[in-house]
C-alpha cells in the first residue's frame, strides 16, 4: 500500500518537475518551481513584450516610410523634424521612461533574490574537479551532522568511456546522459532554504534552471542564495564555469520532497529533528533516593 501511495505521488509530482527542467529545443524560459524563478520569468516576460511592442511600432513605421513615401512616389525629406527639439525631447524622454519601467520591477527582484534572512535551514556546497559536497548545516535552528559527497552517476560514467551507449542511460525512461549523480541533494518543499557556497580548487558554478538563479562557486570567498521550492520533483542543473577537462561531468540533482518526508531523510542520513534534539537536550530527571 505504502509503496502505491508513493507510486501515484510520485506520478503526480513528475508533470511539475517535468515543466520546470529544460527540455530539448525549448525557446523561452519556463516559469520553474521557486519565488526567484517565477520573478525571473515574470522579469523575462515584461521585458520580452516591451521589446515587442517597440519592435512592431520601430520597424512598422519604418516599412510605411520606406513603401509609402520612397522616392520613386515622388517623396521629399522632411528637414524640419531633423532639427526640432521638441522632437529630440519626445525620443528621448519616452526611452528614459521605459527603462525606468523595466528597471523598477528588475531591482525589486533583485533585492529579493539576495535576501537569506528568516530561512528555516543552511546548506554549504562546496565545487571541486569534478564532483559537489553538500552540508546540512542545521535544520530549524538545530545543528546538522550531514555530510557527502555527490557525483557523476555510473551509468553515465560508463557511457562516456565508451562502455555503455548514453541513449541507454535512462531515468523513468527520460535520458538522463550527463544529467544524473550517484547521490542527490534532498531538499524540503515548502522552507525558506539558504545556501552558502563556495570552491575548494578552481571556479565552478552551482545552477539549477528550475530553482530560478546561478551562483559561482569561487575558492576563498562565501556567496549566498536562497531557494522556496513549491513543488515536490526531481530537478537537475549542470556546473556552467568552466572548470577544467572533465567540466561537463559534475551535474546537479535537486530532489524535493514534502517536510515530513524529509525529515525521514534528513534521520537516514544521520541528523537530527529538532524534537529529538531538544528531548536529548532536556535536564533529567535525579533518581529518586533509595531507603534504607
Amino acid at each position: 500500500m505504502a509503496k502505491s501511495l508513493a507510486a501515484i505521488a510520485a506520478s503526480a509530482a513528475a508533470p511539475a518537475a517535468l515543466a520546470a527542467n529544460p527540455q530539448p529545443w525549448q525557446l523561452n524560459m519556463t516559469p520553474g518551481v521557486t519565488e526567484t524563478a517565477q520573478a525571473a520569468y515574470d522579469m523575462h516576460m515584461i521585458m520580452l513584450w516591451i521589446c515587442v511592442v517597440i519592435g512592431v511600432l520601430v520597424f512598422g513605421a519604418m516599412g510605411v516610410a520606406m513603401f509609402r513615401f520612397r522616392k520613386s512616389k515622388g517623396a521629399v525629406p522632411d528637414t524640419a523634424l531633423v532639427h526640432s527639439t521638441k522632437v529630440e525631447v519626445v525620443w528621448t524622454v519616452i526611452p528614459v521612461l521605459i527603462l525606468v519601467v523595466m528597471a523598477w520591477p528588475a531591482t525589486r527582484y533583485l533585492i529579493a533574490a539576495a535576501d537569506v534572512r528568516d530561512a528555516e535551514m543552511t546548506v554549504k556546497v562546496t565545487g571541486y574537479q569534478w564532483k559537489w559536497r553538500y552540508e546540512i548545516l542545521d535544520y530549524k535552528g538545530i545543528e546538522q551532522p550531514v555530510n557527502f559527497v555527490s557525483s557523476l552517476d555510473l551509468d553515465s560514467n560508463r557511457a562516456r568511456q565508451g562502455l555503455k551507449d548514453p541513449r541507454d542511460v535512462q531515468v523513468d525512461g527520460v535520458n538522463t546522459y550527463l544529467l544524473d549523480v550517484d547521490r542527490e541533494l534532498v531538499l524540503p518543499t515548502d522552507t525558506k532554504i539558504r545556501f552558502v557556497i563556495t570552491a575548494d580548487d578552481v571556479i565552478h558554478a552551482w545552477w539549477v534552471p528550475a530553482l530560478g538563479w546561478k551562483q559561482d562557486a569561487i575558492p576563498g570567498f562565501i556567496n549566498e542564495a536562497w531557494t522556496n521550492i513549491r513543488e515536490p520533483g526531481v530537478y537537475r542543473g549542470q556546473c556552467a564555469e568552466l572548470c577544467g577537462k572533465d567540466h561537463g561531468f559534475m551535474p546537479i540533482v535537486v530532489r524535493a520532497v514534502p517536510r515530513g518526508e524529509f525529515e525521514r531523510e534528513l534521520v537516514k542520513m544521520g541528523g537530527v529533528l529538532p524534537d529529538t534534539a531538544a528531548i536529548a537536550q532536556a535536564p533529567t530527571a535525579p533518581a529518586p533516593a533509595s531507603g534504607r
